[in-house]
């Protein structure tokens, strides 16, 4: 019987130590899973024109083409990365997903039901993580900022978003606040009482 592969992803605030976190979970489930790390923007066509064009200007574009190429580099990322590494036996990793979508999009007021609509097509996460860490905090960690979208405010309202899908049980939440092993520790837990489930 072939190996069922799952698609795990991790999202937070930014500088809320998701890419860190993502990283380590990849390289300690190797020890006993075939594990892959994969991000958004993806590397893909639309994933490098949004790195290039879109988080990097002086001013955010509206909403609704964010929502629309975050969209499209989506189904790229997982037409190309995603399903294809699943569909060998492979641990998926993202490192952000679709929750960064509805939780960035959403927070400038854009219809969270819209953005779903937009991303029905895409693979439901097998297992969402949120790591939770103070806006304040993470505004504090942000030594140069690096996106339009690193602000206090922007920050505090994407987060409202974030725990809204914890709040109805889409996303598991991880505190954020602990150190680095702490946080490593509990989202390896989390991960792997799953796998325990779904294996």
């Amino acid at each position: 019987m072939k190996k069922k592969g799952f698609f795990i992803c991790v999202e937070g605030l930014d500088g809320c130590g998701k890419t860190t976190q993502a990283r380590l979970l990849v390289r300690k489930l190797k020890e006993n899973y075939a594990a892959v790390y994969t991000a958004e923007p993806s590397n893909g066509k639309v994933g490098r024109f949004i790195k290039k064009y879109c988080l990097h200007n002086k001013k955010r574009l509206s909403s609704v083409v964010e929502s629309l190429l975050f969209a499209a580099d989506r189904f790229e990322h997982v037409e190309n990365v995603i399903l294809p590494a699943v569909k060998r036996g492979k641990l998926v990793i993202s490192d952000r997903y679709l929750y960064s979508s509805l939780a960035y999009q959403g927070a400038t007021g854009l219809n969270l039901e819209w953005i779903q609509k937009l991303n029905e097509h895409a693979l439901h996460p097998d297992l969402a993580i949120f790591i939770d860490v103070d806006p304040e905090i993470v505004i504090g960690r942000l030594k140069r900022k690096k996106s339009v979208m690193e602000n206090l405010k922007t920050q505090r309202k994407v987060r409202e978003v974030y725990v809204r899908f914890v709040e109805n049980g889409e996303l598991v939440n991880v505190d954020g606040n602990k150190s680095k092993k702490e946080v490593a520790d509990e989202i390896m837990t989390v991960v792997l009482g799953f796998l325990e489930k779904a294996c």
